[in-house]
């Protein structure tokens, strides 16, 4: 699924950014595994779409993650006579973003494109390379499209991409550990004692110190990088010079603390130690068993990442059922796949349709967001479909108009009883209108990923503070040499 492919992408922009004192992220072979389909909701009744006008003809749809596949295979569904050739290529090592690249205005050009969120403002920025999809809004303005989702996808007034699904961050904590320290679990409550900095900071001491002090407050403050980073004031880029917001060095100062206070694991994001604190299998430097009370995850960070990872491999501990989740401290994006047609598309009116499905077409994201789409049904639509095809019940969709209605249906679902009976699409539903994509960037890859190791550097003592920024600038600098670059805010 996505997820998969989603988390290789984070590791290249983002993991880099805490690493575990001597202990390098984990490589792109180690990301976590879709989990199996689980029981989906009951489907709610909706009524049918329009009768489809009848399309015919041949449609090349590249991407880099199977949920496209899904995509494709439901547009079948509804246009029989419509074939699709869909081509999976990896976005390992920009391998992805290469290919599309350079068969752009070749014969070989796909008709359509999945565009993941680490590039998809550098290919909505760049001039010729997707086709202008603005007459698509008035279809967005009726689903009350979330506006992050159609921000990102439009530059300069012209949107050139729309997205299925909408990927606000929340703030996951253990019940357990809650009652124990916090004197309750109570998701109002725990949200009052987490709601700003200050506050977070308080109850990390009194998680760190409470009991027999076996408790961090989170697997690594690199998860916070992305509510710091949504959190700005201007973005990275602002009229060709480099801008280091106040939240960008509040942050870097905020992960020193959590790192030299013990506040967090040490465990770089996306390794096994991260991974081994959802499961209670985490031990410290000195082999001490220590457990984590939260993780800051987005929405698909719920069941590809959180509920994948709750069992431990040797099924010694589960702690399913034991979590539950907030807003946290900010509101914040992580994430999600955006879906755009190539300019000069000689099947330009049929990859019209096919992203207008794909992201503005009621029905469909209520069945996408309800589990519809199980491997029996997709192999019903097409025979040919891997075993492994399927879509799980639970993706946060795109539109506030499908969220409102679907709610209450998963009251009782799987997840909702791994988060100790809270719905976590009501949950996300009053975080989704919170977060903004109007300061993301082409260019904001690169230069996040230029922080990544004079951050862990500094983190782990190697370098000072004026010597991890010096390094930031000089690797920006050499990524882009047409940047103006600021004097270093700590000298």
């Amino acid at each position: 699924m996505k997820r998969v492919y989603l988390i290789l992408s984070i590791i290249v922009a983002l993991s880099m950014m805490l690493s575990a004192c001597g202990a390098p992220a984990a490589p792109a072979t180690e990301a976590p595994v879709a989990p199996a389909a689980t029981e989906a909701p009951a489907v709610a009744a909706t009524e049918a779409s329009a009768a489809p006008v009848e399309l015919e003809g041949t449609l090349k749809v590249w991407s880099f993650t199977n949920d496209t596949y899904v995509i494709a295979t439901a547009f079948k569904e509804i246009h029989p006579n419509v074939k699709i050739e869909f081509t999976m290529i990896p976005m390992n090592g920009g391998e992805f973003q290469t290919k599309v690249r350079a068969a752009a205005g070749t014969a070989d050009a796909p008709d359509v494109v999945a565009l993941e969120a680490a590039f998809v403002r550098e290919w909505v920025e760049a001039p010729g390379l997707l086709a202008d999809q603005s007459d698509l809004l008035p279809l967005s303005k009726d689903l009350k499209s979330y506006p992050a989702g159609v921000d990102v996808g439009t530059f300069e007034g012209v949107t050139k991409a729309f997205t299925f699904e909408s990927t606000p961050g929340a703030f996951f904590y253990r019940r357990s550990i809650a009652k124990e320290c916090l004197g309750t679990d109570d998701p109002t409550q725990v949200q009052a004692m987490v709601s700003d900095m200050t506050k977070f900071v308080e109850i990390a001491e009194k998680i760190k110190n409470c009991a027999t002090k076996d408790y961090y407050m989170v697997g690594t403050a690199g998860e916070l990088s992305s509510p710091f980073f949504t959190t700005r004031d201007q973005p990275w880029v602002v009229d060709g010079k480099l801008v280091i917001d106040p939240k960008v060095v509040e942050y870097v100062h905020f992960a020193k603390m959590m790192r030299d206070n013990a506040y967090e694991s040490g465990a770089g994001q996306w390794s096994e130690g991260w991974f081994a604190g959802m499961n209670d299998t985490l031990k410290d430097a000195n082999g001490k068993p220590k457990k984590v009370f939260s993780y800051f995850l987005p929405t698909w960070g719920l069941p590809y990442v959180l509920i994948n990872n709750a069992k431990a491999k040797d099924g010694s501990s589960d702690t399913s059922g034991d979590w539950a989740m907030v807003k946290g401290p900010m509101s914040y994006q992580w994430g999600g796949t955006w879906i755009g047609a190539l300019e000069g598309s000689k099947q330009a009116a049929l990859a019209k349709e096919f992203v207008k499905f794909s992201s503005l077409d009621e029905a469909f994201l209520t069945k996408l967001a309800q589990g519809y789409y199980t491997n029996a049904k997709l192999k019903e639509i097409d025979p040919t479909v891997p075993d492994s095809l399927v879509f799980n019940p639970g993706d946060f969709v795109s539109s506030q108009l499908v969220v409102e209605k679907i709610i209450p249906s998963f009251d009782g679902s799987a997840a909702a009883k791994f988060l100790g009976g809270q719905n976590p699409y009501g949950a996300f539903a009053e975080m989704a209108p919170n977060v903004s994509g109007r300061l993301i960037q082409g260019t904001d890859d690169a230069i996040q990923r230029a922080l990544g190791d004079p951050l862990g550097a500094y983190l782990g003592g190697t370098m000072t503070e004026p010597e991890m920024w010096a390094a930031f600038l000089t690797a920006v600098g050499n990524e882009n040499p047409d940047l103006v670059l600021p004097e270093a805010p700590v000298k």
